[in-house]
């Protein structure tokens, strides 16, 4: 095999165990064991913001939730499949004591093909599929800016495709080609709707020409062009305004990424990546009066940094950092003679896991995140929104088939948006216990 695929398999290696302990198999499963598995989670839990509303709206609620999921993976000497399905029933006794619909339910089908034609031809090919109204569900990357930090109803539709085809020219050099597609569809339609700031189709291309540097060293040099396609026919704005409104589509959008970077297997457990370089956003509006003050074009910083550790068997902690321009459900900011329409966001998000087996049969779970997010005008002050989450999780083991688990979770957004006539601020705490069984 060529040094190209050696190396740049060493640091895959890495990864590739770091995507599987962040997405592991739940304490107590026999998904290791077998290419299937089957499992079941009856959680009671407690919200005391599920509408993600300011704290003088915000309801709370008890409920409980059900979540039976089941997996496929299959290994050849060349192919590798793997296909996912999770269902999720939640019900809210506030809400059906208030004569609502009580219950969101949320499906997430994820199905991968991996094959590999020689040494040096290789083809990957995933798609992801989610239907829910929760933010952190819908949204596609964890590592990408949230566009929205706010709970929809409704059965808010996602689905994501991404491919890539690398080819080996040399033993030190690789070329990797790349595309994907995003898709996103809320139920609520019409005048400022989630539709109407939110339904869009996003295309990314990229290649990626990998050179190795040393044994553990991986040099990357890398374009991507992206084209941001809103597709609601409803309006932003206020319409009983001249020129206050203006249509979804006005927010298309053409991006160049430009950058260089490095993947580095410091040792065989820790793993990291590094790219840093330029983003240059062009927006396609047409003359319409409402946005005739705003620049049609920016550039801003684009870096995307990661690293992995994977310190003990079972135990990993992961941290990154990523910042880019991206859309947002702000559609206007305060400005003069009312308010300014907004196209976009630049934003920074920071993010961090650990899973780590405490002793025995107990397994602890961290993650957090936080994203500062800049919206700027040019005819308007700049405004921002700082929002944190995190999460503990606490497993106990009971036997292969079977373990107990104990969570929290936080979320707050801290917007300096509150004076624009729709709040945003807002705290939400969940604590939840349940039971999982799997086999």
């Amino acid at each position: 095999m060529n040094k190209i695929t050696t190396t740049a398999g060493l640091i895959a290696i890495g990864a590739v165990s770091a995507h599987a302990a962040v997405y592991a198999p739940p304490a107590g499963s026999q998904q290791a064991t077998k290419p299937w598995s089957i499992s079941a989670t009856l959680r009671g839990f407690y919200d005391d913001n599920y509408s993600t509303s300011p704290r003088q709206i915000r309801r709370d609620s008890w409920g409980f939730e059900v979540s039976p999921s089941g997996s496929l993976n299959l290994i050849r000497d060349q192919t590798a499949l793997g296909l996912s399905y999770v269902y999720s029933l939640r019900w809210y006794e506030d809400r059906d004591r208030r004569d609502l619909s009580a219950t969101d339910q949320a499906h997430q089908v994820n199905a991968k093909i991996s094959h590999a034609f020689t040494p040096r031809y290789k083809i990957d090919v995933s798609d992801s599929f989610v239907v829910a109204q929760e933010p952190q569900l819908i949204h596609a990357d964890p590592g990408a800016p949230l566009t929205t930090f706010l709970r929809s109803e409704g059965d808010n539709l996602r689905n994501t495709v991404i491919g890539s085809f690398s080819i080996g020219i040399t033993e030190q050099t690789t070329v990797v080609l790349g595309y994907s597609n995003q898709y996103y569809d809320y139920e609520e339609e019409g005048l400022n709707s989630r539709s109407a700031f939110l339904d869009r189709v996003e295309h990314l291309g990229s290649i990626n020409l990998r050179q190795v540097l040393l044994p553990r060293t991986v040099g990357v040099v890398g374009y991507q062009y992206e084209v941001v396609d809103y597709n609601s026919p409803d309006f932003l704005g206020n319409p009983l305004i001249p020129n206050g409104a203006y249509r979804a589509d006005e927010r298309d959008s053409t991006s160049h990424y430009f950058y260089v970077g490095v993947d580095q297997g410091l040792t065989p457990t820790l793993n990291a990546s590094l790219r840093v370089g330029a983003q240059y956003m062009s927006y396609d509006f047409s003359n319409h009066p409402a946005l005739a003050n705003l620049e049609e074009d920016r550039w801003s910083p684009y870096v995307d940094a990661n690293a992995t550790w994977l310190y003990l068997q079972g135990s990993y902690a992961q941290l990154g950092v990523r910042h880019q321009r991206a859309q947002t459900d702000v559609g206007f900011v305060p400005g003069p003679g009312g308010f300014v329409p907004n196209l976009d966001a630049e934003s920074t998000t920071v993010y961090a896991s650990v899973n780590h087996r405490i002793w025995g049969a107990f397994v602890a779970s961290l993650i957090g995140q936080y994203q500062h997010s800049t919206y700027e005008t040019d005819i308007a002050p700049d405004f921002s929104d700082d929002y944190f989450m995190a999460g503990v999780n606490l497993t106990y083991e009971i036997n292969k088939f079977l373990a107990a688990e104990l969570g929290y979770n936080y979320d707050r957004l801290d917007s300096e948006l509150t004076g624009a006539g729709q709040p945003r601020s807002f705290t939400r705490n969940r604590v939840y216990v349940g039971i999982r069984g799997t086999y």
